[in-house]
């Protein structure tokens, strides 16, 4: 009997494993990656958050009692009212405000990317709106800047005193404080200055550069349309004429005048001895208080008791104040994303180096 012949075996598909394996390890690298960019940035905001202070720290905004500044220009902004030292149930209310680096004012629309004058001006509208705010503590530490921006904040201290008398202004000076940051102190009932505290350069100035010469050794040339013979007063691709330099000097002196006037009027002294001191020379501690331009030599203790005196207490408070911004606007702010980077960076490059490793 024939047997049919036995039919070959058909071979068996082997499972795919080596793809499924590739995309779970590359689904698995992905993933780690995701959550390592994702700590990295979590602890970065963190960072940038804390390295703006008391805008987002909010330990201190919890401890802190909230206020709206009602004052007219600064109706949307929203501070907070921070302890610093001194009785808390003191009715007398003393505010430290700092004013540190070039005094510029900008628009104050975001605080937590204001100059320190623009705070220092909203802190000041705010206490003067305040009747328990009996006195201004002034912690200044600014080589000067704009002459409108000083003469601002200066009007400012002098509408903190116009509702009460009383009110008391203490200036304590840090390592500098001259030009617009002196401007700025004149107000002040009792001014101390570090005994290495640099002050003085009373004066204003106008600058400008004049690049005619080395514009036509390299074959440019200024070509302008204007209205007027002086609409381009400060060319730098032009000679100025000397009607037009004595037009630029008359100013200057006209500024530097009111200056000299507020320094005659505030530091008691007769206006040819004030003009005299209102060379722009720059003076140490000691001497600036030898010349009457500034009152004591101390540090800060020292500023916090000449305010307890002048108020006719020790019962004061001593408070600053912080302003409050929601996180949307810290997200939309450019400084704070450099802040961000600038946190990022250094950690990534330090965790590339250990994996690296």
């Amino acid at each position: 009997m024939n047997e049919s012949p036995t039919p070959p075996p058909v071979p068996q598909k082997k499972k795919s494993v080596g793809c499924f394996q590739g995309c779970l390890f590359a689904l698995a690298g992905i993933g780690a990656l995701v959550v390592a960019f994702v700590l990295l940035m979590f602890f970065a905001v963190g960072s940038a958050m804390r390295n703006f202070g008391g805008v987002t720290n909010l330990n201190s905004f919890r401890q802190g009692h909230q206020v709206w500044s009602d004052a007219p220009e600064d109706s949307y902004t929203f501070l907070n009212e921070i302890w610093t030292s001194g009785p808390h149930d003191a009715h007398v209310k003393a505010v430290r405000i700092p004013i540190r680096g070039m005094i510029t004012l900008n628009d104050g629309r975001r605080a937590f990317e204001d100059s320190s004058s623009a705070s220092a001006l909203r802190a000041i509208r705010r206490a003067t709106a305040d009747d328990d705010v009996k006195a201004l503590l002034l912690e200044i530490d600014s080589g000067g800047g704009g002459i409108t921006a000083s003469d601002i904040l200066y009007d400012a201290l002098i509408k903190f005193k116009a509702p009460d008398p009383d009110r008391v202004i203490v200036v304590i000076m840090g390592d500098i404080a001259a030009s617009g940051a002196y401007y700025i102190s004149l107000p002040a009932d009792r001014i101390i200055a570090h005994p290495t505290t640099i002050t003085g350069s009373i004066g204003v100035m106008m600058e400008s550069i004049n690049i005619k010469e080395l514009a036509s050794k390299i074959g440019i040339r200024d070509v302008m349309f204007k209205s007027g013979e002086n609409k381009d007063l400060m060319n730098p691709m032009r000679d100025m004429t000397s009607e037009q330099e004595k037009l630029l000097q008359t100013l200057v002196d006209q500024m530097h005048e009111r200056f000299v006037g507020l320094v005659a009027l505030h530091r008691r002294l007769t206006p040819e001895r004030a003009k005299e001191l209102s060379d722009g020379r720059i003076f140490l501690a000691e001497q600036a208080k030898d010349l009457g331009l500034i009152d004591s030599i101390g540090y800060t203790e020292n500023a916090l008791n000449a305010v307890r005196e002048l108020c006719n207490t020790d019962h004061v408070k001593f408070i600053r104040y912080t302003q409050q911004v929601s996180f949307m606007d810290l997200l939309r702010s450019p400084s704070f994303w450099g802040s961000v980077l600038s946190e990022a960076m250094p950690k990534a490059e330090a965790s590339g180096a250990i994996l690296a490793q």
